[in-house]
């Protein structure tokens, strides 16, 4: 597989850092890593290979001037709309990690798992979308049990992370919790959250709709049915919950035809990049704090509805970080080097 030049756009960012973590242990073909962030970053150093790089700074320009052939963006709606046209047209396919193309037609939506084929469609803008965390997830465990039992509807109730809203989200929770502890939490200032978020879940993630769902649940909704071709009924309860890293998730599915819970039991086993862990017995199920720093999603808690014999129930944890971000973004990167190197 050839070498090639990588930049990455908002490297100083929680996502960007894992990027390049992936990059390097996957061992991804990199001639050349071109750090981008801000005005405020550029100077600053990230490490890669043993090897410390400077933060350019990112410009219109820069991807032409550096020759970059893969341009990994995780900086922020705004920025991606801005700068991601630039970096197209100066001949590199983008992958971009923010909602602003998801829902574009001529911008693929892809998880390599569920519908790898869509890669051929980034000639379109020179651009492919990185899915939301928690659909990555989602729709990776849905895809083996659609391939054999047909999936109707999803009802998915989520416990997202604090990373997933940044680095100073995380911090916003460490800082509540140091507070608790020495009985000033009254004090503890929220900026990123609505309320506390410290011994607290919030409903709420993202911007409340005219429908009464959040923009973050839309996304689940529309996504998922972009990525998978296919009509499916679902609607989210997207709530944020006081954990670092680690989105888990309820998700109730509905099929064509009659499920037996072992058959999807061993369809989940053989699905790619997926992890079951269901042994009651013994307590043993997927959470978040065995996920951290994990390339897989890992699928528990399955068992068949008490009413319905089409109905199925399961337990979704993967590291939002890595599976629903930066590891996704990599894999689209493989599969599309694979594609051209043909």
């Amino acid at each position: 597989m050839r070498r090639v030049n990588v930049a990455v756009v908002g490297a100083t960012g929680a996502v960007g850092e894992e990027m390049m973590r992936v990059l390097e242990e996957v061992d991804f073909p990199v001639a050349k890593l071109v750090p981008l962030a801000s005005p405020r970053s550029a100077g600053k150093e990230v490490e890669f290979k043993g090897e410390k790089i400077k933060v350019k700074e990112l410009t219109e320009s820069i991807f032409d001037e550096e020759d970059i052939e893969i341009a990994l963006f995780s900086a922020g709606g705004s920025v991606s709309a801005h700068y991601a046209p630039f970096a197209a047209e100066a001949g590199a396919v983008v992958i971009d990690n923010t909602s602003h193309f998801r829902m574009d037609p001529e911008v693929p939506l892809v998880v390599p798992e569920v519908n790898p084929e869509d890669i051929a469609a980034w000639r379109n803008k020179g651009i492919i979308a990185n899915p939301n965390c928690s659909t990555i997830q989602m729709v990776q465990a849905l895809k083996p049990l659609d391939d054999i039992f047909g999936v109707k509807r999803v009802d998915v109730a989520t416990y997202q992370a604090t990373s997933g809203a940044g680095k100073s989200a995380m911090e916003e929770l460490v800082t509540q919790m140091k507070d608790f502890f020495a009985f000033k939490l009254d004090e503890s200032e929220h900026k990123k959250f609505p309320h506390q978020i410290a011994l607290n879940v919030i409903p709420q993630i993202d911007k409340f709709m005219d429908n009464g769902y959040t923009k973050e649940e839309m996304k689940m909704v529309n996504e998922t049915k972009k990525i998978m071709h296919k009509n499916i009924e679902v609607s989210a309860t997207c709530v944020r919950v006081p954990v670092l890293r680690g989105h888990s998730e309820a998700v109730t599915v509905w099929f064509e035809q009659d499920v037996n819970a072992d058959a999807a039991r061993e369809a989940l086993y053989n699905g790619k990049n997926i992890v079951v862990v269901d042994n009651p017995a013994k307590s043993e199920y997927p959470m978040p704090i065995m996920v951290v720093d994990k390339d897989e999603t890992f699928v528990g808690r399955i068992r068949k509805d008490l009413y319905r014999d089409n109905v199925l129930h399961m337990w979704v944890v993967a590291d939002n970080l890595r599976v629903g971000a930066a590891t996704n973004a990599v894999r689209i990167a493989q599969k599309w080097l694979e594609m051209e190197s043909e």
